[in-house]
C-alpha cells in the first residue's frame, strides 16, 4: 500500500499544482482547504484530469487549531504518510507601523503560516519517527531571507517559518526523515492578482512543484535543505 502524500491548503496555486504532480506520480493525497466549494472543483479537476486518482479531501481552516486538530485526526484515519506539505498560508501586505496596535495583524500571520505548519507537523511526526522515513516540505518564501516593503507582519511569520524548518531539519536528520524549506519568489497565484505584470515575469506554480517532486525523488542518501526559486528576471 502506498503512503499518502499530505498537501494543506490544495485548491490553489502551489499547492494545487502540488496536489496534481503527486497524483500524476500515481500517489494517493489528501488535502484541505477552507472552502467546500473549492475542494468540490479540485475534486472534479483531480478526476478529469487523473483517471483513477486518490484524492481525499477535508475542510479545514489551519489558522484556528480546533479545525487543525480535526484535520490531522483525518489524515491519519486515511492511513501512513510518506510526504508533508506545510503549504497552507495567507498574505497581508502592509507596513508594521500601519498594523493594529493590538497585534491581531501579527498574530494572524503567525496562525496562518507559522503555527498551522507547527501543528499539523507535531501531530503527524510521531507516525514519521515510528516508521523512521518520510518527507517533509515548508513552504517558506523568499520572504524568510529577505525584508521587502510592505512585508510587515508576514515577512515576520516566513521568517519564523524558515527557522522552524531549520530546527525540524537539524533534529531529524538521524531519523531518516528528510526535511526541506522551499523558497519561491513571485508565483503566479491568486496572491498577484491584479498586478499589471505579464505572466511570464512571474514563477509558473508547476515549476515549484515539479521542483519539490525533484527534490522528493533523490535518494534516501540525498536531501536539499534549502529550495530557493526565484523568476528569471529577479524578484519583483
Amino acid at each position: 500500500m502506498q503512503k499518502n502524500i499530505v498537501v494543506t491548503g490544495g485548491t490553489k496555486g502551489i499547492g494545487r499544482a502540488l496536489v496534481i504532480r503527486f497524483l500524476r506520480a500515481g500517489y494517493p493525497v489528501v488535502t484541505c482547504a477552507r472552502s467546500a466549494a473549492d475542494l468540490a472543483a479540485l475534486q472534479a479537476a483531480a478526476t478529469e484530469q487523473v483517471p483513477g486518482a486518490v484524492l481525499h479531501t477535508f475542510v479545514a481552516d489551519l489558522s484556528k487549531r480546533t479545525e487543525t486538530v480535526l484535520f490531522t485526526e483525518f489524515v491519519q484515519s486515511q492511513g501512513p504518510v510518506e510526504v508533508l506539505i506545510n503549504n497552507a498560508g495567507a498574505f497581508i501586505p502592509g507596513r508594521l507601523q500601519d498594523e493594529p496596535l493590538d497585534g491581531s495583524q501579527l498574530r494572524q500571520m503567525l496562525d496562518v503560516n507559522l503555527l498551522s505548519a507547527y501543528d499539523v507537523t507535531q501531530a503527524l511526526l510521531p507516525g514519521l519517527l515510528a516508521q523512521r522515513s518520510g518527507y517533509v516540505f515548508n513552504i517558506c518564501s523568499t520572504a524568510s531571507l529577505t525584508a521587502y516593503p510592505n512585508g510587515g507582519s508576514y515577512g515576520i511569520a516566513k521568517h519564523a517559518l524558515l527557522g522552524f524548518t531549520r530546527n525540524l531539519r537539524e533534529e531529524l536528520k538521524d531519523a531518516g526523515i528528510r526535511v526541506t524549506a522551499v523558497l519561491p519568489g513571485a508565483t503566479l497565484t491568486a496572491s498577484w492578482e491584479g498586478v499589471d505584470l505579464p505572466a511570464e515575469r512571474f514563477i509558473r506554480a508547476e515549476d515549484v512543484a515539479d521542483t519539490i517532486f525533484g527534490a522528493f525523488s533523490l535518494s534516501p542518501q540525498a536531501v536539499i535543505e534549502e529550495l530557493l526559486i526565484r523568476p528569471q528576471l529577479g524578484d519583483i
